[in-house]
């Protein structure tokens, strides 16, 4: 029998079946709508019209608090260890700590005690790495009496080629760098998604400031998007059954929606805002569809053609992205009648040639337009790197990575006539950002900084806010989650599970990926590594199953999700990557377990916890552990394969608390 440590499957009842019960859009209640094209973005306009109506998502995905709070109860007490920080100590002006402690102040909410330095090490590994951190560099930690070993160790972090790794990932799944998208049945092939994978990689490591990226991808032309990593993006735009204008539309979308978090501008291209988004966005209700057609006109001199390695096989192909060419010398003209949108069409009595046939580029927040000879591409990154909303949004999508929700959520639904404080919107409108003065400082020192990520990382990992407990002295109210007022647990990515299960067992695979490992890249240790989550790796059905289980998205019409699932309990009891590997001889035998065995039970459970929670066991657990074990022979052995077992099914090792 297995050893009965509290595992993931306690938490069943908490997070699964998230899934289960997926309504179709029909039962939801919302009117469909008059434009059919919403491509990836179709589940979040969905929950943004639930939630104005007053309505739940058809799910029963826990909030934050919730889970938080089953986590807590479940994962075993973690041992005290030296130097946290005290959460009553005055902070410098602008800091993060001087906005979150303040707000929590003035509304009479006590923070959760500070986190102690096993959960520390472990939090800060897994979200600036992805990784657990080895059982060597925890001890050194806990047992450093330097004070200022946290903001060490966040450097060190910082400085790792996995830090690279991670953020290769994050970047290729909001970059949505996949080889094909089935939803607009876009093509990169594995050699274009190889290209914009070294393209994010070597930016990442590079240090290239944020805006400098954001600029590569709207402007970046190309003979061949094989050979040219940034050209990738753009692309994203490309879809079938409509007139270009169509693709000017999508490629307006994309622009808006990564890199300004106004996901609304989407629907914008289809209709006015006045009657549709009343509910959603105060700047949306009183936006035109003309003005988003300005934006889209900064798009209108852009063309994305096919080219052939092979001019006898039409099946395989690259993309050429070009400015000005035939045929795309014209601003946005007004003259569609099909495809995926409604109708443009010009005024009653225009006529072809004449200027109201066309919409000139103008940047909506500006009234800027390019200047005389300039490209229309970089007229538009100009303005968008350049504006305020920039900095605002960047900041806000990766708070919102470490902190399991923006300041504004969900991060792309900014709404830019509700985010001054200083000019606050009418009733019964209100202020967006849960905190818009720490949101505006965040997004100035990320401008200051040079649009540095590694910095505006440090800030937030550095921070007292990031390093407060999961756990609550007392009673928590639902209502303080936008006060971060104590740390939110996450759910370990797949990638991040499926390493942590490879790493602690020190049992490394191989991955292969066709179109990736044959064609002049190495073959990958870490899932982190792979440059798609689709169909990745190759000719290995446990770990594909394993991270899809963990739903890690396809970079197209299935985002990256936080949800759980009994699919993924089930994995962690069943699947070879973890069973194989809770084990001493066989395929992919345990060299934990190899090279332990030896070991007293008290030195080899101690291991066993360090090694795969990075922590000990509670003297409980230590108890229970030590009356499964018994003094030797076989039977000793398949007793410490049961508990490393149970070990990687436990609550603490699927989730970053």
């Amino acid at each position: 029998m297995r050893v009965k440590l509290l595992s993931i499957a306690g938490l069943l009842g908490v997070f699964s079946g998230v899934l289960l019960i997926q309504a179709q859009d029909a039962a939801t209640g919302i009117p469909p709508s008059d434009c059919p094209y919403f491509g990836s973005q179709r589940e979040a306009y969905v929950t943004q019209a639930l939630r104005a109506a007053g309505a739940r998502r058809p799910t029963r995905r826990p909030s934050l608090s919730s889970l938080t709070e089953q986590v807590a109860l479940h994962a075993a007490g973690i041992p005290g260890a030296s130097g946290t920080h005290d959460v009553n100590k005055t902070y410098p002006e602008g800091s993060i700590d001087s906005f979150i402690f303040a707000d929590l102040q003035k509304n009479n909410i006590t923070p959760a005690p500070a986190t102690t330095d096993y959960e520390f090490i472990r939090r800060v590994t897994l979200d600036l790495t992805g990784r657990i951190p080895t059982p060597a560099r925890v001890l050194t930690f806990v047992n450093d009496p330097v004070p200022n070993k946290r903001a060490n160790l966040v450097e060190e972090l910082l400085a790792s080629p996995q830090w690279v790794d991670k953020w290769t990932m994050y970047f290729g799944d909001l970059y949505q760098n996949t080889d094909i998208r089935n939803s607009t049945s876009l093509r990169r092939f594995p050699s274009g998604r190889n290209a914009f994978y070294q393209w994010i990689h070597d930016s990442l490591s590079n240090g290239k400031p944020y805006n400098q990226m954001a600029t590569e991808l709207i402007t970046e032309a190309a003979d061949n998007t094989y050979n040219d990593g940034a050209a990738n993006w753009i692309i994203n735009g490309y879809i079938t059954g409509g007139p270009n204008q169509d693709i000017m539309d999508s490629m307006t979308a994309n622009v808006f929606d990564t890199f300004l978090g106004i996901s609304h501008v989407n629907c914008l291209l289809c209709h006015n805002g006045r009657g549709h988004l009343d509910t959603l966005s105060l700047w949306g209700s009183q936006t035109t569809r003309y003005q988003a057609w300005e934006l889209a006109s900064f798009l209108s001199h852009t063309s994305m053609t096919r080219g052939y390695p092979d001019s006898t096989n039409k099946n395989v192909y690259y993309w050429v992205v070009q400015d000005g060419a035939k045929g795309f010398t014209t601003d946005y003209t007004l003259n569609t009648t099909s495809g995926n949108r409604p109708a443009r069409v010009a005024p009653s009595g225009c006529k072809a040639g004449q200027p109201c046939y066309y919409v000139p580029p103008q940047y909506i927040f500006n009234g800027d337009t390019p200047k005389a000879g300039e490209n229309y591409r970089a007229a538009l990154a100009r303005n968008v790197t350049n504006d305020f909303q920039f900095a605002r949004a960047t900041v806000n999508y990766l708070w919102a990575q470490f902190f399991g929700m923006g300041i504004v959520d969900p991060p792309d639904t900014f709404d830019p006539a509700r985010l001054d404080p200083n000019n606050p919107p009418p009733s019964p409108w209100t202020l967006q950002p849960t905190n818009a003065a720490l949101l505006n400082s965040l997004a100035q020192q990320f401008v200051a900084s040079g649009y540095n990520l590694k910095a505006l990382m440090r800030e937030i990992a550095n921070s007292d806010t990031y390093q407060l407990s999961s756990r609550y002295n007392g009673q928590w109210n639902v209502a303080w989650e936008p006060y971060f007022a104590r740390k939110f647990v996450r759910r370990l990515w797949s990638e991040e599970v499926v390493d942590a299960v490879a790493q602690s067992s020190g049992t490394m695979p191989t991955y292969s990926m066709t179109g990736f490992t044959d064609s002049g890249y190495a073959k990958v240790s870490y899932a982190m590594q792979l440059p798609d989550v689709v169909s990745a790796p190759t000719g290995d059905g446990n770990t594909s199953n394993l991270l899809d289980a963990f739903l890690r998205g396809n970079r197209d019409d299935q985002p990256r999700k936080q949800d759980g699932s009994i699919l993924q309990a089930l994995n962690l009891l069943n699947n070879n990557v973890v069973v194989q590997r809770s084990h001493a001889t066989g395929t992919n035998a345990s060299q934990l377990i190899v090279q332990n065995l030896n070991r007293s039970n008290t030195d080899l459970i101690n291991t066993l916890f360090l090694t795969i929670l990075s922590r000990y066991p509670t003297p409980d657990e230590m108890t229970k552990a030590q009356a499964a074990i018994p003094g030797g022979g076989s039977t000793r052995t398949a007793a410490v394969q049961n508990l490393v077992w149970s070990l990687y099914n436990k609550v603490d090792f699927v989730f970053n608390y």
